[in-house]
């Protein structure tokens, strides 16, 4: 498993480029970074379900949220301008084939970290759904904190605010809306972004 821990540790200073082409600085979020957020919030997430009923196998989302990122090591941070280009089919399977490569030299967990991301991707299980989730809420979390920090230009991230479906019902949508709403009283707080921003 060491080739997979010396190899991972790159993602500790791989630079999340939607924050780059937005002008922000280099080192604005690595993709580490964002993975521990997402694992933050997706364990504050399955906590919340569960609380409210909801029956969630919170180790599977931890793991899930801890390699859902793993491609990019091999891959890099893709932002969405680069699937415009490339498209969408091409980007997941050079990503899935990334993530293979990663994961081919550790052994007796290969089998199960494949089975993980692929869930994740294909969003087949309620703890991908919830990791997704997880992935969007760090975005905007981080979005919020940098307009909190006087950046601008901002706005596209926060589409999917109003766009998202993340195929939950019940009290597991109504959870995600909660936390959607209170995202956008927090940055209607901020005030007015300039115009044309």
């Amino acid at each position: 498993m060491l080739p997979t821990l010396i190899e991972l540790q790159r993602l500790k200073r791989l630079d999340r480029t939607g924050w780059t082409l937005r002008g922000l600085p280099n080192g604005t979020e690595s993709v580490a970074a964002h993975s521990f957020g997402v694992g933050v919030t997706a364990m504050l997430l399955a906590d919340e379900f569960i609380a409210q009923g909801v029956v969630i196998d919170v180790e599977k989302v931890l793991r899930m949220a801890l390699l859902h990122d793993w491609a990019e090591v091999r891959v890099g941070d893709m932002p969405r301008t680069a699937t415009e280009y490339f498209g969408a089919a091409v980007r997941k399977r050079a990503e899935s084939a990334a993530f293979a490569d990663v994961v081919s030299e550790v052994g007796r967990g290969e089998s199960i970290y494949k089975a993980l991301y692929d869930d994740y991707e294909k969003r087949g299980s309620l703890e991908a759904r919830l990791v997704k989730v997880a992935d969007v809420v760090d975005l905007l979390v981080e979005a919020l904190a940098l307009e909190r920090a006087g950046a601008r230009g901002l706005d596209e991230f926060w589409e999917v605010a109003q766009t998202a479906d993340f195929q939950l019902d019940g009290v597991a949508q109504h959870i995600v809306n909660e936390l959607f709403h209170s995202l956008l009283n927090a940055r209607s707080e901020i005030g007015p972004t300039p115009a044309g921003n």
